[in-house]
This record gives C-alpha cells, sequence and structure tokens, in this order.
C-alpha cells in the first residue's frame, strides 16, 4: 500500500478539533498552505500597483518627449545613421 493510500484508508483524528482528520494527505497540504505567508497581491495593491505603473509611465513619457532628449536621439541617430553610409 502506498502513501496515498494509506492516508486515505487510516485517517487520524487531529488532535484540536474533534470529528476532523488532520492526519490525511489533504490535511496536511491545507496545514502547510495555511501556515505559510501570503504570497501575491490582493484587488487593493492590484490598483495601487496599476495606479503606480500609469504615474511612472506619465513621468517617463514627460522625461522622453522633452526637447533636450528628442534633440540628443536624433543627433545620435543622425550620426548612426552618417556613419553607415
Amino acid at each position: 500500500m502506498d502513501e496515498a493510500e494509506q492516508d486515505i484508508e487510516s485517517p487520524t483524528p487531529h488532535p484540536d478539533r474533534p470529528g476532523r482528520v488532520g492526519g490525511t494527505r489533504l490535511g496536511r497540504r491545507w496545514a502547510r498552505l495555511t501556515a505559510t505567508a501570503e504570497a501575491g497581491m490582493s484587488t487593493a495593491e492590484y490598483a495601487v500597483g496599476t495606479v503606480a505603473a500609469c504615474a511612472f509611465a506619465a513621468v517617463l513619457y514627460r522625461v522622453v518627449s522633452g526637447d533636450s532628449i528628442v534633440t540628443g536621439l536624433t543627433e545620435l541617430v543622425d550620426a548612426a545613421l552618417a556613419t553607415l553610409s
């Protein structure tokens, strides 16, 4: 009999909750999942992250579309094209 069959066929009672089975594979897995810290983001955290990403994109757009950056990039592309020809 393998471990999965043994867990299903001979569950052990849960010590803290009479009538509950805590020794099955599912019970041990649930205990492991609930004992670990939460990972990922909730809906509110997604909203805050989205707003922050949009704000960063707006700032980045303003910087990149500024006259000095556009002029510098234009000169860089012109110099690269002049080197190739």
